[in-house]
């Protein structure tokens, strides 16, 4: 993979690192993950690209793992995330650091807890280091 394709719009799977979901599963207990393929699926429970987790309803599975295409779509994923959980789930996502854009100050600036992640995560094989830095956004159900 071309490093200029890498976090831009041709090239929108990330695959979540195992070391990092493992941490965040052992403090959120996740039942879903809303956006991902069979073969990199965080949950039993999950929705692929076929099922189209914008259109699905989250707020049954309690606590919601998001690692979104990252593309031009991905505001309409953190959007999602926050109406999710004010209708009843616990959703944490793993996004790139981009606090220019419009989806960060509508959706998660003021709205969520933002944990900075030191560093570039490494994806895929774990060679390869993310352009960008990384934060955990977590969307906490308030009734």
């Amino acid at each position: 993979m071309k490093q200029e394709a890498i976090g831009t719009s041709r090239s929108e799977e990330w695959a979540t690192p195992q070391d990092l979901f493992d941490k965040l599963h052992a403090e959120f207990c996740f039942s879903l993950d809303p956006c991902c393929t069979h073969e990199n699926a965080k949950c039993a429970n999950h929705f692929t690209i076929a099922e189209n987790g914008l259109w699905q309803d989250w707020s049954a599975y309690g606590s919601v793992f998001m690692n979104p295409p990252y593309g031009r779509g991905v505001g309409d994923w953190v959007r999602k995330a926050y109406e999710e959980s004010i209708k009843g789930c616990t959703v944490v996502c793993l996004l790139f650091v981009r606090t220019d854009t419009r989806w960060f100050h509508e959706w998660v600036y003021g709205k969520a807890e933002i944990r900075f992640i030191r560093g570039r995560l490494k994806f895929g094989d774990g060679k390869q280091s993310a352009p960008w830095p990384s934060m955990i956004v977590i969307y906490r159900h308030r009734p």
